[in-house]
């Protein structure tokens, strides 16, 4: 198979992105940003939503669903993640800002199709937590079935890092290594030497670029990195617990400018969420994960509910391939703990995770001019009885319940059986020569 999939790879260089015009009729749509619309349509034309009313004509070359009785929503958005990745951790020093998770992704993970089949549409491919500062992250769009890896990034999404707090740098570059981070004094320092080396990069090519000096600095990618956050061109996620180290966090942070950080778990978040809000720091964070490890040990179910209730923006996200599966149930317990109604609820799995990965523009509501991604459910996303139907990615049929095979779960991908692998595609003419080359060579390897 793995041969097939080169020969794949080597005839159609142009991807496998096929933005199919959809319209879906008569459902209940779930708008997120303007309210509950009943027994209406929306059109998806080009892998953009193109309109939303009652009884849109039926455009030409146009796919109609018939979503009676469902609930239409936006694509679920998962904040943390790292479905795609086989290797999350760079281990080599407490900053590993030069490394991107971008450059290794696998587009062929079972993980990215069963993501699908619970609604979610992005997830954001995080580095893991070994580092202080570890490697850039990456927002993807769960195109499964290309071969191509770059095609699973959302084009033009934010740059995003990972930071890390508490336990897990500490366990991998100290505990008795006699070297900095060893205790969560050190971690804090540090942040502030990471920061300090990066500020001093900036200026000393600013001073270059200016004439003050004449000879360039060295180029180092790390420096460049640290010297991008200070600029805000870089958001940060912080894998946090503790409420003393998030707010140490916030005040080194504040000390050089930078107020792009969406703490990631923030499990006591609870604890300081005004001081969350006041600095504008959003959180994404479990519905109900806690005490696997000593640092983890105090939290509680309605974390969620108390940061949206002091004004923070807030996800639920999954951190696990399973979990991913079913963030509308995970964001439905933030009613049976706190409260929540049902717009704040699903806004922790659409807009909000959008507006921390800088996307919200594009994705996380049902509006015109956004993509095309889209979830259809029968029964309502937070009901316990709620079973996605079909999750519709740029425009694309990305999984059906009706009409995938059952065996595509067992598939290392889609694209190992080739007479599937572009059933109701829309291609171009090009593309078209391209199908016509790989069928020609399927046939002469079949008859060998």
């Amino acid at each position: 198979m793995v041969r097939i999939l080169l020969i794949i790879a080597t005839f159609c260089t142009t991807g496998f992105l096929y933005s199919q015009n959809i319209l879906i009729k008569n459902g209940t749509v779930l708008t997120i940003t303007d309210g509950i619309k009943e027994n209406t349509d929306v059109l998806i034309l080009n892998g953009k939503i193109a309109q939303i009313a009652k009884n849109i004509i039926n455009p030409k070359n146009t796919r109609v669903i018939d979503a009676s009785g469902l609930f239409v929503m936006p694509g679920i958005i998962d904040a943390h993640s790292h479905i795609a990745l086989d290797a999350i951790n760079e281990f080599a020093s407490p900053v590993t800002a030069e490394v991107q998770v971008g450059d290794v992704l696998n587009p062929f993970d079972i993980a990215i199709y069963r993501a699908l089949a619970g609604g979610v549409t992005i997830s954001h491919a995080m580095h893991g937590s070994a580092n202080a500062i570890g490697g850039q992250c990456q927002t993807i769009k769960h195109r499964y079935g290309v071969v191509d890896p770059e095609k699973l990034k959302m084009e033009g999404a934010p740059r995003t890092i990972k930071f890390a707090l508490g336990e897990n740098p500490i366990r991998v570059h100290g505990e008795g290594k006699n070297i900095i981070p060893n205790t969560r004094m050190g971690m804090e320092q540090t942040f502030r030497d990471a920061f300090a080396e990066g500020k001093l990069y900036m200026q000393r090519w600013d001073d270059f670029r200016k004439g003050l000096i004449k000879e360039s600095p060295e180029y180092n990618l790390r420096l460049e990195t640290m010297a991008d956050i200070i600029k805000g061109d870089i958001l940060i996620h912080c894998h946090s617990y503790r409420a003393d180290e998030i707010l140490m966090l916030m005040r080194v942070l504040k000390d050089y400018g930078v107020k792009k950080i969406c703490f990631q778990h923030v499990n006591e978040g609870f604890k300081v969420a005004p001081e969350l809000a006041a600095y504008g720091a959003t959180a994404s964070v479990f519905s109900d994960w806690w005490a696997y490890k000593f640092e983890v040990y105090y939290s509680t179910a309605y974390n969620a509910s108390i940061l949206t209730k002091n004004g923070v923006t807030t996800s639920i996200n999954s951190d696990d391939p399973e979990l991913i599966r079913h963030l509308y149930h995970e964001a439905a317990k933030t009613q049976r703990y706190g409260g929540l109604s049902d717009d704040e609820a699903l806004r922790l799995i659409t807009i909000n995770p959008a507006q921390q990965l800088g996307i919200d523009h594009r994705v996380g509501s049902i509006a015109i001019g956004k993509d095309g991604d889209v979830v259809l459910f029968k029964n309502h996303p937070l009901s316990i009885y709620a079973i996605p139907q079909m999750t519709i990615v740029d425009g694309v049929v990305r999984f059906s319940i009706q009409e995938d095979p059952d065996d595509v779960r067992l598939e290392i991908s889609p694209t190992a059986n080739e007479s599937s692998f572009y059933e109701e595609m829309h291609h171009s003419e090009e593309e078209d020569s391209c199908l016509q080359g790989f069928s020609e060579w399927m046939m002469e390897h079949k008859s060998k």
